[in-house]
């Protein structure tokens, strides 16, 4: 299957994802600081998958750029994964909308999961291709796929779906300090692939 098609399409598709985001942000009705202030719960659910999804694009160029070999596979998964990444922009407006509500962030976390499972599947799916190889040894160190190759994802996801029923705030504050720890702990050679 050509590399670089289904790379353009996969950038096409995060690249709508993420200006569907922002237009979901408002121009404030009045000059005044207190009419951008009136959004800042938006704003920082945005903030939040905007994390969300650069993480997980640079994972996923990473990826893509070491494998040899993409199958049928690989882009019928790939495709599943960028299913569950198109309803962030919805899960980040209602999140960041009703921000002390327990609903919004379930469905946010809730998403979160299914974008975690489907990442996973393909980051599987890309081991398997390479099966015995040095760029399936790579894939599998990445930190992304230990963290939900192991007991961390469905804790991590148990224990926010209890602490959200007491505060509702605390699915977007854990996942925004899960991404930044995620964005700081890359393999040691994830900038010098092309």
């Amino acid at each position: 299957m050509n590399h670089a098609r289904v790379e353009a399409f996969t950038d096409a598709v995060i690249a709508i994802i993420m200006t569907i985001m922002i237009l979901e942000f408002k121009t404030p009705e009045s000059p005044q600081w207190t009419a951008i202030l009136a959004d800042a719960p938006y704003l920082f659910a945005y903030l939040i998958s905007f994390l969300f999804i650069g993480v997980a694009w640079f994972n996923h160029h990473y990826m893509f750029a070491l494998a040899t070999r993409l199958t049928k596979k690989i882009y019928w998964i790939n495709n599943a994964w960028l299913f569950t990444m198109s309803m962030i922009p919805v899960a980040t407006a209602w999140a960041g909308r009703f921000l002390n509500d327990r609903a919004p962030e379930y469905f946010y976390l809730g998403v979160f999961f299914l974008w975690s499972i489907a990442y996973w599947w393909l980051t599987r799916a890309l081991i398997e291709a390479h099966a015995d190889s040095a760029v399936a040894q790579k894939i599998s160190a990445m930190p992304p796929y230990r963290f939900m190759n192991s007991w961390r994802l469905p804790t991590f996801t148990i224990v926010l779906g209890v602490a959200i029923y007491f505060f509702p705030p605390v699915c977007l504050l854990a996942t925004g300090v899960e991404l930044v720890y995620m964005a700081l702990h890359t393999t040691d050679d994830a900038d010098q692939v092309v």
